[in-house]
């Protein structure tokens, strides 16, 4: 563990989970998880490690143990620099798993950040979450430390949905594949939490930020990345001599001719086949230059991914089709440390470098080929919108237009004149747009004002609680839950009572602190240990049942009861509920599901009134409004450190919406039968969920017994 003092220096968490990260030999293009985010997080890491202002920085990943990857991807912690590491996290199977299939794992990778975060000398100052699924988790953590969040979305979902519909597929297919609408409400929900949302475009405000619900500019800032421009230089040379210059020859009949390169993962929405065919039925181009497309590393393609196997089958066909043989190369290897040389290689031969994306969210292989010395040609749709018009070293096209684009590349080869001035155009303002320092000294300058207004949660656990030797702890909610069956309820109650010496017993509620002791006191329920009532927004120590007061100041971040009330007011369906149902943090109404509009509008109008709120659904008719920093879940987490009870031995049982996330994640979650768990159904694949047979207190002993909970 690196040492950290208190020096006044900026601690900084950047969270980044997918794909396969490593300080060096970045595989870059292996898949579609793996490719300019990796290397963008790597290098932020690096270069915010080298200013003075900042004395640690942290990049957290999903640790990978897995016989088909590299054993580094299983190393706990990598150094990146003397200050700056590598930290894997455990969450989910151990092996590798593309991103789509990690938002059911997410919860747990939460958690377990969450445990790695508390066993470090003080907490960071910032967390710095990359992309849709590290910006889940980097709510949670959000709310449960007080930590400022800032967000990189890299490519945004509603913006791929959008084109993916364009492209004709269906919706339900979109779905299945990318799990869309869980990225969609990550995305949403990051932006309603995080301080700060740094862009690498002005287009990605103006037009994939501004599909949000949330949207909100004035909290974005555009930084765009650097490029390591000791890496990315103009050709020697000994340029033509390379490895990967040979390799060509097999490819091509007249290897001394200009370079037309494309470099990329073989990915559909890539277009690199569209590329093809533009070069295929232009004999003009054909003639000029030689395309060289640089489509990842693969050994076989029937061993490869559906998409990646799809793509380069493609791409065969098209040269066949048009009998290229001799013009175009399409290698299949390349290591990471020679893509600078690939890119010289291609602006010794005077060149060009393409990128024809359907849409490109920056596009940080344009400053590598700009740095290098090549004039670019690139998709009008996206970030090279900024770079081309920042560098003036190239030409924007419609990606769908294989005649325009065939136009644009000759418009270069067929001018020498013009290739010169945008090649020098890339190199003088690359270096001066587009630098790696300056990038930090932009981010830094951002990051100041968001650090001066943060109250932090304690992180070190209070001392002296009693009961300090009980290590596990039971918490349940009531109604449907622990209420519903007398007998169940009273064989539960002499279990506690038999238990209470090894065992904390907590109650997390809806209702509020006045209601719950009177159902405890007429049903004979022992006083638990803890009571989270009010839907997580009161915490009690019931001994004496003295209020938790950092808990109450915590939550109060950024809550405006008067403004929900407003918004909500005018909505049909939806009646305040009676004061004794309503408290300081909670606002209660009935829902009539026959009149109001569905819970999707509602989220809807307050993310576009930019309240950070979290609003549940109950029981299919009570719609509870917290703060965002509030609910069952994060108050349990807050209580389990406060006890310093381990999650892993924690039983946590629900049975409606308002439960779900105290029993997903670490905690053994225990869903108990009754007829409004289906909105709970989201959970039903997640491992460490039990999806109890029995009702009410019966289903709470069914899953005492499946995990042989007092024997752990």
């Amino acid at each position: 563990m690196l040492e950290h003092g208190d020096t006044g220096r900026l601690h900084i968490v950047l969270i980044s989970i997918h794909g396969l990260i490593r300080g060096h030999d970045l595989e870059l293009g292996r898949d579609a998880d793996t490719g300019g985010q990796t290397k963008y997080v790597v290098e932020l890491a690096k270069a915010l490690a080298k200013q003075p202002q900042v004395e640690r920085v942290d990049l957290i990943t999903r640790r990978i143990v897995d016989s088909d990857v590299s054993d580094d991807y299983a190393e706990a912690v990598e150094a990146l620099a003397e200050n700056a590491q590598i930290v894997r996290i455990d969450a989910g199977p151990e092996g590798y798993i593309r991103k789509e299939e990690l938002w059911d794992h997410l919860d747990s990778f939460a958690d377990n950040l969450l445990s790695w975060l508390h066993s470090q000398p003080r907490w960071p100052d910032v967390l710095h979450s990359h992309y849709a699924d590290a910006g889940y988790v980097g709510v949670r953590l959000a709310h449960l430390t007080g930590l400022p969040l800032i967000h990189t979305g890299h490519s945004l979902g509603r913006d791929k949905c959008r084109r993916l519909l364009a492209l004709g597929l269906a919706m339900e297919e979109i779905e299945q594949r990318y799990h869309i609408s869980r990225r969609i409400d990550a995305e949403e929900d990051t932006l309603s939490n995080a301080e700060l949302i740094i862009t690498s475009t002005r287009n990605e405000i103006e037009d994939q930020y501004e599909l949000y619900d949330y949207y909100s500019p004035e909290k974005m800032a555009v930084i765009p990345p650097g490029t390591d421009l000791q890496q990315f230089h103009p050709p020697s040379a000994k340029t033509a001599d390379s490895a990967f210059a040979v390799s060509l020859n097999k490819f091509l009949y007249e290897a001394d001719k200009p370079m037309i390169l494309a470099l990329s993962r073989p990915d559909e929405r890539k277009n690199i086949v569209t590329l093809l065919e533009a070069y295929g039925e232009s004999p003009r181009l054909q003639a000029m230059a030689n395309l060289v497309i640089v489509a990842g590393n693969r050994d076989d393609i029937r061993e490869m991914n559906d998409g990646a196997q799809g793509v380069l089958t493609e791409l065969l066909l098209v040269i066949d089709c048009y009998d290229l043989y001799g013009r175009v190369a399409l290698p299949k290897h390349h290591s990471a440390d020679e893509v600078a040389e690939i890119y010289r290689l291609a602006a010794a031969a005077k060149g060009i470098f393409i990128n024809p994306a359907l849409t490109e969210p920056f596009g940080l292989t344009l400053l590598e080929a700009a740095a290098s010395g090549l004039p670019l040609v690139a998709t009008e749709n996206g970030g090279p919108v900024d770079i081309i018009g920042n560098c003036h070293n190239g030409l924007l096209v419609d990606p769908l237009d294989k005649t325009a684009i065939a136009e644009a590349l000759l418009s270069i080869l067929d001018n020498p004149e013009r290739w010169r001035t945008l090649s020098a155009n890339g190199l003088r303002n690359v270096a001066r747009y587009y630098s790696w320092e300056a990038h930090t000294q932009a981010y830094l300058q951002k990051l100041q004002p968001l650090l001066q207004h943060f109250e932090r949660l304690p992180k070190t656990p209070p001392v002296g609680k009693v009961g300090r030797l009980r290590r596990q702890a039971i918490f349940t909610a009531m109604d449907n839950t622990l209420l519903g069956d007398d007998e169940g309820l009273a064989q539960f109650v002499n279990l506690i009572r038999e238990k209470r010496r090894k065992c904390l017993f907590g109650i997390a509620t809806g209702r509020r602190l006045d209601a719950v002791l009177a159902i405890l006191k007429q049903k004979r329920i022992p006083k638990p240990d803890i009571l989270i009532t009010s839907l997580g927004t009161e915490v009690y120590f019931t001994s004496q049942l003295i209020a938790d007061i950092a808990w109450s100041y915590h939550i109060d971040h950024l809550w405006t009861p008067q403004v929900l009330r407003r918004v909500l007011g005018g909505l049909p369906g939806l009646t305040p509920q009676p004061k004794r149902e309503q408290s300081r943090f909670k606002i209660s109404y009935y829902y009539d599901s026959e009149r109001a509009p569905p819970m999707d509008e509602i989220l809807t109008l307050l993310r576009q009134k930019e309240l950070s709120v979290n609003p549940t659904l109950s029981f299919g008719q009570f719609l509870d409004i917290v703060p965002a920093r509030a609910s069952k879940g994060q108050a349990l987490r807050y209580v389990a450190r406060q006890w310093n009870i381990p999650l892993e031995r924690i039983l946590a049982t629900g049975g409606s919406g308002g439960d779900c996330d105290m029993v997903a994640g670490n905690t053994l979650g225990v869903v108990v039968a009754n007829r409004h768990r289906e909105e709970l159904a989201n959970l039903a694949e997640v491992e460490q969920v039990y999806f109890a047979e029995r009702s009410n207190a019966w289903g709470i002993l069914e899953a005492i017994e499946h995990y042989d909970f007092f024997n752990l």
